[in-house]
């Protein structure tokens, strides 16, 4: 695939992104911020943002650059992906996806694969944790039984093994894989609260992943975009590379990520969720650090890991 026609894909997943004017300018903010990080390895991409954002480009323009089916369908797949990272989808979503479902020149059957799949993704993600309460911001705010004698190497082994399946779901070209981190990653801090005492709801923890600049949208572009620049979607359409993108190795940023998000939530919860914003920030920040130091010590697990992952189970792993 040319990097025009890359372009031309991440031009649509940004207008997806856009398409709901509810957005938050944090996300927004980092969205700009991938735009420019996926630029490092395609360097007309750092404009991508700002010409989509000051509409210097149009969605027909960018559909007419995508030459056949394949590319068709790995874009609508891309944008159905972004649409859905952060919840069930808005009006403003709905239509902009039925445009661009009329310029790709898709058949009403082809599209709503791509959308049951994507559905399928988004009650996984609702299966992660309790449903959002009155008032997310409240949720799991008072301890009334302290928990202690939680056991550390226990907890630090379970982070490994969900940044290992991140990673490892990073490897896979499947869009179900890119779609079931975000679900795995809030299972997970879900599963520390409860840890320490804390029943968080599904909206305490987005709006903790949030605080700390992960958010659920931008997240989704990034690891679709490494997969697209890095070849792994050239993999998925037979070349001689397997079931895996050997060359998307280096890229599995989703297990730093991942093991970031899990330390820093241990910390959060077993303190008592006494610490400020800003120390949260930086906190994550210099964990993630590190965690993208440690990962190349995890390749051969990821890949391992990735060999034979099936969408059913990942679904269990969820649901359990």
């Amino acid at each position: 695939m040319s990097e025009s026609r890359n372009r031309a894909i991440l031009t649509i997943a940004l207008f997806a992104a856009f398409a709901d004017d509810a957005k938050q300018e944090s996300e927004r903010e980092e969205i700009r911020r991938i735009a420019e990080a996926l630029g490092d390895t395609a360097p007309d991409l750092r404009s991508l943002y700002q010409d989509v954002l000051l509409q210097r480009v149009s969605l027909e323009g960018a559909v007419a650059e995508l030459g056949d089916a394949g590319e068709k369908h790995l874009a609508y797949e891309m944008a159905v992906g972004v649409c859905e990272a952060d919840g069930r989808m808005s009006e403003a979503e709905r239509a902009f996806l039925n445009q661009l479902q009329s310029l790709l020149g898709m058949q009403g059957d082809q599209s709503e694969a791509i959308e049951q799949e994507a559905e399928q993704m988004v009650e996984l993600s609702e299966a992660a944790a309790p449903g959002t309460a009155s008032s997310s911001a409240d949720a799991g705010a008072a301890n009334p039984t302290p928990v202690t004698g939680v056991d550390d190497a226990e907890l630090d082994r379970r982070i490994l093994n969900y940044s290992i399946l991140n990673g490892a779901l990073e490897l896979l070209p499947q869009s179900w894989a890119s779609m079931a981190i975000i679900p795995l990653q809030i299972k997970m801090v879900y599963r520390i609260g409860r840890d320490y005492g804390y029943e968080l709801d599904r909206g305490h923890i987005k709006d903790f992943l949030a605080t700390l600049g992960v958010g659920m949208t931008s997240q989704y572009i990034e690891q679709f975009g490494r997969k697209l620049i890095g070849g792994l979607f050239r993999a998925a359409a037979g070349r001689s590379m397997g079931r895996l993108g050997r060359s998307a190795t280096g890229m599995a940023f989703s297990f730093a990520t991942t093991y970031a998000l899990g330390q820093v939530a241990k910390r959060y919860y077993a303190g008592g969720r006494t610490m400020s914003t800003e120390l949260l920030k930086q906190t994550y920040a210099e964990t993630l650090g590190s965690a993208r130091q440690m990962q190349t010590e995890f390749v051969p697990q990821i890949q391992q890991r990735a060999e034979n992952l099936e969408m059913n189970e990942v679904m269990n792993m969820v649901r359990k």
